[in-house]
């Protein structure tokens, strides 16, 4: 009796495994999937990205894979294939920056990083989004950038530390166009670096309401064989009563002040 009885307990659970087995195929083979996260959305059905919104990631220090080091800590990267294609020329310009990167790069100097590495600063900052243009208020150095809506750039050359940003919506995602920029800011603080030709395409896409999916496609035919891209995530504050602080970026002799210069005797 006992052996009848687990026989049919084994026989329902395998019934019950098959059935599940083909509820699983039917729905793959109706195309179900998943639903996605709601978004929120601004009166006119964009996606809002209205929020203050930071990086977690080392991607200011080296964009590329790196270990920890006393230049700071160690990540993964952000580069897509982990490379940078630069043309000769400009690798020996790259590791020259590297070799003077302590009081080269901008950091070292309070100036402005530039797009994108204004994106990617170990700082917070805060999207105000319009229909006519979507504003960034950055902590860092008090750096702001205004992303103006379907209009097109001005006549160049133009030299800007920040560049000239203009955007358009396609579907979800916000695709920002940024050109005349100079030729002074570095990508990051290991002394990747561009031109003042470098073009970049920018792409905002919110995969739930925290999270922003950051992408950027840089164009430098005076310093890179061909267009890169680089890929991270941005993270929206979501602390009770959190805001931009005061940041003054000053020339300290301490390292742990932000500045990449070693103190000198004077300091000590």
């Amino acid at each position: 009796m006992k052996t009848r009885m687990a026989a049919m307990v084994v026989a329902a659970g395998a019934a019950v495994w098959v059935s599940s087995l083909a509820l699983g195929a039917a729905g793959q083979q109706a195309g179900t999937a998943p639903a996605r996260p709601a978004i929120p959305r601004t009166a006119d059905g964009k996606p809002d990205l209205s929020g203050s919104w930071g990086v977690m990631n080392t991607a200011n220090w080296n964009i590329l894979p790196h270990p920890a080091s006393a230049d700071g800590p160690g990540g993964t990267g952000v580069v897509v294939g982990d490379e940078l294609p630069y043309l000769p020329a400009a690798l020996a310009k790259k590791q020259e920056n590297y070799r003077t990167r302590a009081t080269a790069d901008t950091d070292a100097r309070c100036i402005l990083p530039g797009v994108p590495r204004v994106m990617y600063e170990p700082y917070p900052f805060q999207i105000f989004q319009t229909p006519g243009v979507v504003s960034m208020a950055f902590e860092y150095l008090h750096a702001t950038r205004n992303v103006y809506m379907n209009t097109p750039h001005p006549e160049g050359p133009i030299e800007w530390w920040m560049g000239d940003s203009r955007g358009s919506w396609q579907g979800d995602t916000l695709v920002v166009d940024a050109m005349h920029f100079n030729g002074d800011t570095w990508s990051d603080r290991a002394g990747n670096y561009h031109s003042a030709d470098m073009h970049v395409v920018e792409r905002y896409t919110l995969l739930d309401r925290d999270h922003l999916q950051y992408e950027a496609t840089i164009e430098d035919p005076r310093v890179f064989s061909r267009p890169w891209k680089m890929q991270m995530v941005l993270y929206r504050h979501v602390e009770p009563n959190f805001q931009l602080l005061e940041y003054d970026c000053i020339a300290f002799l301490d390292e742990a002040a932000g500045n990449l210069a070693p103190p000198t005797e004077r300091s000590r």
